[in-house]
């Protein structure tokens, strides 16, 4: 399971950072997902090996621009490029809202089949090779967080019991290894999730839009081995922004990860105020936001950078590649 940063600024864009936008790519495949879609999305992927004709969903987290301004730019090239795969579109209502606005009054074109999906708590789709599920958060809009779950685990077969039921090695095991139900010469019929098992544990992410309760997510985190969240300011910063944007700090993302015992946690989503170097003696630095983290958070932490790729291994561990 791959995680790749295509944005990781808030509000607009720096010379470094470039606004939301978050990969997602299963194990095998060139099947992906895209959480969020700020301005100039696709020319971040010129970047990168992603293929948006492999593109299989779009997953909005709110309508504020910095994470949906280059959706409408991202469908019209895949068009011009000859797209003909379904492509799925999920996100508020408003979103949908938008596109529909832009395509009438740009003359927009899109002849590949589209499907837009309002998300809600009962979301259930599988896409990209994940099973995809939300969660509300809670900002100044309508917004959400997405969980992704590997869906394509290959099986294991119960050999011991498959011996037991008189069921010997031939071609009914592969069949019940893809996930078959057949029926015997001797008219009984074998259900495939009686004699198969996962043979690893599905790996899982959950990717966060904008938010201000990180406890919000304490459900959809379970048994996540990864969480990406926002850290838009340290805490010094938001106690002077005030509570009216409704973002966190990496102070109280941090703790809940802890708490949650959420074992890798990648934060992103910084205030154009961070820099990585400084120009000035009193200018704001982007370590500062790992260093408040790590007071609070003793798994594995990472701050995302613009084109940087993460692998969570088959053991839960969070590799930079």
């Amino acid at each position: 399971m791959k995680i790749t940063f295509l944005g990781t600024s808030s509000g607009a864009p720096t010379r470094y950072r470039n606004v939301s936008a978050t990969a997602v790519q299963p194990e095998h495949g060139k099947p992906w997902v895209l959480v969020d879609c700020g301005e100039a999305t696709q020319h971040q992927l010129l970047r990168t090996p992603l293929s948006p004709l492999k593109l299989e969903a779009i997953l909005i987290t709110h309508i504020h621009g910095d994470h949906c301004y280059g959706l409408p730019g991202l469908l019209a090239s895949c068009q011009l490029n000859g797209r003909t795969a379904p492509l799925t579109l999920v996100g508020p209502v408003a979103v949908w809202e938008y596109l529909q606005a832009v395509m009438q009054f740009t003359e927009m074109q899109i002849d590949y089949p589209l499907q837009f999906l309002a998300v809600d708590e009962r979301l259930d789709i599988t896409a990209g090779g994940f099973q995809i599920s939300a969660a509300a958060l809670s900002h100044r809009t309508e917004c959400w967080a997405y969980r992704l779950r590997e869906s394509q685990i290959p099986l294991q077969l119960d050999v011991q019991r498959l011996r037991a039921e008189g069921i010997s090695p031939g071609p009914e095991y592969a069949h019940l290894q893809r996930g078959e139900d057949l029926q015997l010469a001797d008219g009984r019929w074998l259900s495939s999730t009686d004699f198969t098992r996962l043979s690893r544990k599905p790996r899982v992410a959950v990717i966060a839009g904008d938010n201000d309760r990180p406890e919000l997510l304490a459900g959809l985190c379970q048994g996540a081995d990864l969480l990406v969240h926002e850290a838009t300011y340290t805490a010094d910063i938001l106690q002077q922004v005030g509570p009216e944007p409704q973002h966190s700090s990496a102070e109280r993302v941090a703790r809940f990860a802890e708490q949650q015992r959420i074992p890798n946690l990648i934060l992103t989503h910084f205030s154009p105020r961070y820099l990585s170097k400084p120009r000035r003696s009193n200018d704001r630095l982007i370590c500062e936001i790992r260093t408040e983290a790590r007071q609070y958070f003793n798994g594995q932490l990472q701050l995302a950078e613009d084109l940087a790729s993460w692998l969570i291994s088959r053991d839960g561990m969070l590799l930079r590649l």
